[in-house]
Order: C-alpha cells, then structure tokens, then sequence
C-alpha cells in the first residue's frame, strides 16, 4: 500500500458536465495495463469539490469495480468538516475502497490541536489505511511536523502525500518516516528529490498522460537506478510544469482532450484554457511523440 506511482485521477465528464462512467471505467483498466500501481480518486484532480455525495459514491463504486482487486484504490474522504469527512470515509470503506486520502481541513484554518483531532477521529472510526494530505498553497493550511508525528503513531495512519513543494518541509518529515509511515510526492516535478528523502512513491497528476514514464521512474529509482529516474525527471520537467500552467485539472484535462483520452470539460468555476497557455501545453506535449 501507498508504494510506487499512484495517478491522481480526473473524473470525466460528458459536455453537459455529467459523469461519463463508461470513460471512467476505460481509464481504469488503461492505468492497469500501464503499470500504474494505484488509484486516488475523489482528490483535487478528480474535482471532488464538484461532485456530490451521490457522485462520490458512484465513482468509488465505478472504480472499485472496473480495477476488481488488480491495484488499490484510495478514495478521498476529505473535508473541511470532520464529521463529513467520517461520513464519506466510511460510506468508501463499505464500498470497498482499499484506503483514503485525507487533506487538511481547509477554509477553517484549526490550530494543530483541531488538525491532529480532525485526522484522529476518523482514523479511529474508520479501519482503513490512511494517506494524509499536505497541500498549503491550495488548502491555505499546513499540518506542523509535530502534528505529523503524533498522527504517524496512529495505527492507520500510513503515510503523508507531501505537497508543500517546500523541501526543507518535506526533509524534516522524512524523518519520521519508517516501514509503518510513509512518504509520497505530492508535486511531479519534485519526484526524484522525495525519492532521494527516503520517499516511496508519488501521487501524479502527470501520470494521467504518462502512466508508463511515471512508474518507470519511481522503480528505476527504488531498483537502484538514479540515473534513469533522473533522466525522466528532466526529460518530461516542461510538460509537468506546463500542466500546473493554470490551475490543476484544468491542464491535465485538456491535455488529456488534445490526445484524444476524452477527459471532457471541468465543471465551474473552473473552465476552459487561456489561448496562450494553451499554445503552451501543446508545444509541451510534443516530448511524448518520442516516447
């Protein structure tokens, strides 16, 4: 659990901002016949801010259906407020997703006493392994490493997917990690450093486009070869970077559209491209034509 190269997965929608289940599905088996090694659906990139909780519970349903057991799938159960967040995370455990991900309560801004409490009352409610998220610059909050380590002793707290992007962070983090606690990437253009941080794995918004490259390089990299997980790194540094062009999904989705994947539209507030970054996200993606 909570190892390798784990796709922060979009939700596709139909033009009129349906779900498209069928597309859903599809995407499913292609991340497993890609090597992808798990599922986080329901996060950011899945747009769960949209969907409501009769969508959460199709698209957990969908996924844990279409993936039957090959790979995990990690559902994400966060909120703002705990006792919505116990509800979800326990409504996905029944509907047999294998863990979830949890972000910090954003919006409210709780002191780390509330953090660790908002965290704790569902890890001790719902018997699933637990992935907390740290993502300030999009939640407007961070969890304290201390927090951090009172919550890593927590039987089913499993690990944190670090998105800070701040590495001194991240290194001060790493070093609770051990084989019950782990750490993940949460930015993909900060892979190989985490990597090199003791880190075992990323949750990729790129790997929506580039399964195959992303798994590659968090084995080359746990199997010893540095040099190959770098090279991808680098290889691949200017499409990550034009994916975080505007604000995630909306690149990746319309990345995905340009290859034909058929992400469909974001729902509003957020909406199409800016021409020019656009332009840019295509210009990028010409890197894969080699691939």
């Amino acid at each position: 659990m909570f190892e390798g190269s784990y796709v922060a997965l979009v939700t596709p929608f139909y033009p009129d901002g349906s779900i498209n289940f069928e597309r859903l599905k599809q995407l499913c088996q292609w991340h497993v016949e890609n090597g992808t090694d798990g599922l986080v659906v329901l996060g950011t990139t899945g747009e769960s801010s949209t969907t409501d909780a009769v969508e959460d519970a199709a698209i957990v349903r969908c996924c844990v259906d279409a993936i039957g057991g090959r790979i995990p799938v990690i559902a994400g159960g966060g909120s703002n407020c705990t006792e919505t967040s116990l509800a979800k995370s326990r409504k996905f455990r029944d509907l047999g997703a294998d863990g979830l991900l949890l972000i910090t309560p954003y919006y409210n801004k709780a002191n780390q006493k509330g953090m660790y409490r908002h965290f704790a009352t569902v890890a001790e409610a719902v018997d699933l392994p637990i992935l907390l998220y740290n993502v300030p610059g999009r939640t407007g909050c961070s969890l304290s490493v201390e927090c951090v380590e009172a919550l890593s002793k927590l039987p089913n707290v499993r690990g944190i997917k670090e998105a800070s992007g701040n590495i001194s962070y991240t290194a001060k983090v790493a070093r609770l990690t051990n084989d019950e606690f782990v750490l993940l990437s949460g930015n993909d253009d900060m892979i190989v450093p985490v990597l090199s941080l003791g880190g075992v794995g990323v949750v990729s918004v790129w790997a929506n486009i580039c399964p195959r490259q992303v798994h590659d390089l968090v084995a080359a990299w746990r199997e010893g070869d540095g040099k190959r997980a770098l090279d991808l790194q680098l290889k691949y540094l200017e499409l990550v970077n034009a994916l975080f062009i505007e604000v995630n999904p909306i690149p990746v989705k319309e990345a995905m559209n340009m290859l034909g994947m058929e992400a469909g539209p974001c729902r509003l507030p957020l909406c199409e491209m800016e021409d020019k970054n656009r332009e840019a996200l295509q210009k990028a993606l010409r890197v894969l034509e080699d691939a």
